[in-house]
């Protein structure tokens, strides 16, 4: 089988392309331009890269959220724009749950936030054992102590993801040597992953018209808008 992958869902752009187990192509990007601009040059690039062309892809995968709202629609929108052309599947992907796939040999609670703003993380927690994930919580947004406060009480925990950039000190304040907190370098999603997990995920695949994003709160202009309504 072979998997193309995007991610736009944080700040860095991600394109994968796997082959079965074999990685053929993976890049990231974080180079300050909106993600419009730079995710279809990346795709161009792998499908380059790999001598292949978007009709000989089996499957397509997006990392559909949570994460940035803008980001989110354009790698969904990208994902749906090539399926539709090449009348293959696609299927996405959680995330939260790409973050976790990313660990492998880590065995443990893995931890993976998300900024959410406003002094909120998008999270979860799973168990790794034997190169599986079990799942402590189910996805939330909320106040990052609010976070910490639903983890295990006893075992090390690893933290991942963009959110530990922003709340990494407060998290090893709260949690001291339990607390193990990924490099930038290695806390972002890696499109591999997502390749991993979008094979093993395959069976969920739809056609391009039922792929949506994964939000877990409203966007905030509405929210906005509902706040404005309520104390208007």
């Amino acid at each position: 089988m072979i998997v193309l992958a995007v991610d736009a869902s944080g700040p860095v752009a991600g394109v994968g392309l796997m082959k079965d187990e074999r990685v053929l192509y993976e890049a990231v990007a974080d180079l300050g331009r909106t993600h419009s601009e730079a995710l279809m040059p990346m795709v161009e690039a792998a499908m380059s890269a790999a001598g292949l062309e978007a009709s000989e892809v089996d499957l397509f995968a997006a990392v559909a959220g949570p994460g940035s709202f803008t980001g989110v629609r354009i790698g969904v929108c990208a994902v749906q724009a090539l399926s539709q052309a090449t009348g293959k599947p696609c299927v996405r992907l959680n995330a939260l749950e790409v973050l976790c796939e990313g660990q492998f040999g880590f065995e443990g609670a893995v931890c993976p936030i998300l900024d959410a703003r406003r002094g909120q993380v998008y999270a979860a927690a799973f168990r790794r054992a034997g190169g599986a994930s079990e799942r402590l919580m189910e996805d939330a947004a909320l106040a990052l102590d609010d976070f910490l406060d639903m983890l295990p009480e006893s075992g090390r925990l690893l933290f991942v993801g963009d959110g530990v950039q922003a709340h990494g000190a407060r998290i090893a304040q709260r949690l001291g040597e339990r607390a193990l907190i990924a490099p930038p370098a290695h806390a972002r999603i890696m499109p591999s992953a997502a390749c991993r997990l979008a094979q093993k995920q395959s069976d969920r695949a739809t056609d391009a018209a039922q792929l949506r994003p994964i939000y877990l709160r409203a966007p905030q202009a509405e929210r906005e808008r509902e706040a404005g309504i309520r104390h208007g």
